[in-house]
């Protein structure tokens, strides 16, 4: 643990004293008497004003940490917006100030440097029971929620952090590829920096490239989210990232293959922190599959949930996430109970993108999942209402699509919106009268390479008419043929008996073929429909290929 530990109640007077720079920022050190006189100049500003609760948010860490301090000492409430999205600032508007980087064109003075002709003033200790932090977010029926933080939470829950790993860091930079409009980012890279007296770097870097550029000679720490440290491929700066004195990362469960290429590349054993907005640090894990709980911090099982006491809680709470507890204490995590994803480490409730969806006057069911390949993404399976239909046909799909997302936009940042679509004239169900989620990650994960891109499905009984576009990417188009590329008759065989076994269950190859005849060819980035006629009683599926063109080929597929 540093032997240069502050409490966050009196950091800005403690802090004055030092020589050392506290923070990186636009392409300066600030000390802490800047940090000091910054804070104190935006505290007199506060307090002659009768506003109580502000929302903040900023694009750079060294300014929302000037900003937020001077408003703790002015007595204000501070909300902390997870986004500066226009649906967010009207929400807000409500009952708060918004202060920093609203205005999409306008830049905000943050004041940081103009502190002349200013009264200097005596900062009294804040009271960490008193002090108050707003954050948000969503429980499981979709509507985004606030939780109070006090500063004593932070502060003891910052204290954790320098026991575990203050030694390892030791007076490393602290530099982000994440938000600190978010628990994680706020904890760990601009409150347990000022905690502990180490600079932190004010920008949010894109990639590990850039970050690895701006370690320059300085030992380096990096707050990593799992969404960018599994994009980390051969060619990544492991030279630079093996010379880091730790790597965090919070926000979802590091997959196993992204932790051992991370140790693999760089012998580096990824620091993963596992928690939430409401609970914060619940237990951490390094290079395993079990999760081990902070000191304090204890489970019990109670009904089908698990209840957690922390000291950083004011009383137990209930978890959204299924656990297998272990025999020696740690445990096993096994998914969440409700319908909260993250993408890119911000978390986003399904429901709630679902009813704002459905808020338009264009769809009449909606359902979203999370996609996780190379990337994770959202995709989105959606059925139209007769005006949708019309704005369709009026608009075309890609500029309907963009029309929808640009709704969503209002509500939602870029990286949380829907980039896969299809549109259903009702959405597919189980036996158990259930959405068929299994149906649709089929759909939705389908291989381009070799299939279709599938944009619609209208399904009567055994009748499914597919819409699809065939992609110019398809590994069949080079040779068949290079300068003429056409689709093969066998690979059209090939997409029936695909579709069909996902539509209709068919659990029995297709032994043969009757009436077959290939009228039209097909070729890259052709929109087609195909329609298919299961017959159970005889075993025949029957098929054709069609477009505005006409009937490009038929024929059916006997069981």
């Amino acid at each position: 643990m540093s032997d240069n530990i502050i409490p966050l109640s009196d950091c800005l007077n403690q802090i004055k004293q030092r020589r050392t720079p506290i923070a990186y920022h636009a392409g300066h050190y600030y000390t802490g008497a800047q940090f000091h006189a910054a804070v104190t100049a935006w505290t007199q500003r506060f307090k002659a004003q009768s506003t109580q609760d502000y929302a903040l948010y900023t694009e750079a860490a060294y300014p929302f940490a000037v900003l937020l301090f001077a408003l703790f000492h002015a007595g204000k409430k501070v909300w902390l917006a997870s986004n500066n999205r226009p649906t967010t600032a009207q929400q807000l508007q409500q009952h708060c100030q918004l202060i920093g980087d609203w205005a999409a064109h306008e830049q905000f003075d943050y004041r940081l440097n103009s502190v002349d002709g200013l009264r200097p003033t005596v900062l009294s200790p804040l009271n960490t029971a008193d002090t108050q932090l707003v954050i948000f977010t969503s429980g499981s029926t979709g509507v985004a929620k606030p939780v109070i933080k006090r500063l004593a939470q932070l502060q003891q829950e910052i204290i954790t952090l320098e026991k575990n790993w203050g030694k390892q860091i030791a007076n490393s930079e602290v530099l982000s590829t994440v938000s600190h409009q978010h628990i994680y980012g706020l904890l760990f890279r601009v409150l347990w920096p000022l905690f502990a007296g180490r600079c932190f770097h004010s920008q949010c870097y894109l990639n590990p490239e850039s970050l690895i550029h701006n370690t320059q000679d300085e030992t380096a720490c990096w707050v990593a989210s799992p969404a960018q440290l599994k994009r980390l491929t051969v060619d990544s700066p492991w030279k630079g990232i093996s010379k880091l004195t730790a790597i965090f990362s919070s926000g979802g469960a590091l997959p196993t293959s992204a932790a051992q290429q991370i140790l693999q590349y760089s012998n580096q054993a990824v620091i993963e922190i596992y928690g939430s907005s409401e609970t914060g640090g619940i237990a951490w894990r390094q290079q395993s599959t079990t999760w081990t709980l902070f000191n304090g911090i204890s489970l019990m099982k109670n009904a089908d949930q698990w209840q957690l006491t922390s000291p950083y809680l004011p009383e137990s709470v209930l978890l959204d996430d299924q656990l297998s507890l272990q025999t020696n204490g740690q445990f096993i995590l096994n998914g969440r109970l409700d319908r909260i994803v993250k993408i890119e480490e911000k978390r986003l409730s399904l429901t709630e993108l679902e009813q704002c969806l459905l808020a338009t006057p264009w769809l009449s069911d909606a359902f979203t999942l999370l996609i996780s390949t190379h990337r994770d993404l959202i995709a989105a399976a959606v059925v139209l209402t007769d005006a949708g239909q019309q704005q369709l046909a009026t608009l075309g799909r890609n500029h309907f699509i963009q029309q929808l997302r640009a709704t969503l936009h209002q509500r939602f940042e870029a990286v949380l919106l829907p980039k896969k679509w299809l549109f259903f004239n009702s959405l597919p169900l189980t036996t158990q009268g259930k959405i068929d989620q299994t149906l649709l990650m089929q759909l939705f994960n389908a291989d381009q390479t070799k299939l279709p891109q599938l944009q619609s499905v209208n399904s009567h009984l055994n009748n499914i008419e597919l819409g699809l576009k065939v992609p110019a990417s398809l590994i069949y188009f080079p040779n068949h043929f290079a300068s003429y590329p056409i689709l093969p008759g066998v690979v059209q065989i090939a997409w029936v008996a695909h579709f069909g076994k996902l539509f209709f269950t068919l659990d029995q190859p297709f032994l043969t073929m009757e009436v077959i005849k290939f009228a039209k060819l097909i070729h890259p980035n052709d929109e087609l429909t195909l329609t298919l006629y299961w017959k159970p009683d005889t075993g025949k599926l029957q098929f054709s290929f069609s477009s505005s063109q006409g009937t490009h080929s038929s024929g059916r597929l006997i069981l």
